[in-house]
């Protein structure tokens, strides 16, 4: 039988363990309230972040779309895509069938509205019986300006739309006596070709900075001119205003520009 001492020692024993319980308890319980708190404030945190990323983005898209409209497309300009155009790439080198003694003006239907160049059928006859040979099958219609140069030019007629593509063929045409001055019309050639060469693609002079093209080789000019704008230079000029900055204003233009249709008319 325990002595008085022995159970007063039993007794404190139990009490202490389960004083220890209790307080073990305690614990626990502050420990889940400690996760239950995390977890909400995970979520409450998480939450927060979404939104703030959500209205980040809808701020984003608001201010794209915003900036997109403030510089893409200026006054008189449209975002029409036409067509697909299927030019014909495979082609042979046309033949004479223009009137030299005739004049011949080009009508440009753009993105950016319309401009007129009179071609030069006397000084640049096979210049000049190119572009209308393709003019009149529709060769241009829905093709790219693709390409735009700040206080230069305006360049298209590409049916690959990136510099590339041509008709199949090249000829070699007349050379200007007196340069490229604002709103000539002339063929864009690779630097290994000859002077005057031509496929399809064409640019406009639309700006000032002309020395590169003023440049002589053996003494003579290097592209072959065919034409110059007479009335719409304006328009032209707004194809250019969209020159990529990022590229040092040389390169694709900002927004897709178009050449629509190119109509010809003879008197």
């Amino acid at each position: 039988m325990p002595s008085a001492d022995k159970r007063a020692r039993q007794k404190e024993n139990a009490r202490a363990a389960r004083l220890q319980r209790e307080a073990e308890e305690k614990r626990r319980k502050r420990r889940r309230s400690t996760i239950i708190f995390g977890v909400g404030g995970a979520l409450i945190v998480g939450l927060f972040v979404i939104a703030s990323i959500a209205g980040t983005d809808k701020k984003d898209a608001t201010s794209t779309t915003s900036t997109t409209t403030a510089v893409a497309y200026p006054a008189g300009c449209v975002k029409t895509v036409p067509d697909d155009p299927a030019p014909k790439t495979d082609q042979t080198a046309p033949p004479m069938t223009i009137d030299a003694s005739k004049t011949y003006t080009a009508t440009f239907s753009t993105s950016c509205g319309e401009f007129t160049a009179t071609l030069d059928a006397k000084n640049s006859p096979k210049g000049v019986n190119n572009f209308v040979f393709l003019a009149r099958q529709g060769f241009y219609d829905g093709l790219t300006w693709h390409r735009v140069v700040d206080d230069f030019v305006i360049q298209g007629g590409d049916p690959n739309a990136d510099g590339t593509g041509g008709p199949g063929y090249t000829v070699v045409t007349e050379l200007p006596k007196d340069g490229y001055p604002l709103g000539t019309l002339a063929w864009a050639k690779g630097d290994g070709e000859p002077a005057g060469s031509a496929g399809s693609q064409f640019f406009v002079v639309t700006g000032k900075s002309t020395e590169a093209l003023s440049q002589k080789v053996g003494g003579e000019y290097q592209y072959g001119a065919f034409g110059k704008v007479t009335s719409g230079l304006a328009n032209a000029e707004k194809i250019m205003s969209l020159a990529p900055v990022a590229e040092g204003g040389d390169g694709a233009p900002t927004l897709p520009m178009y050449i629509f249709k190119v109509t010809i008319d003879e008197s």
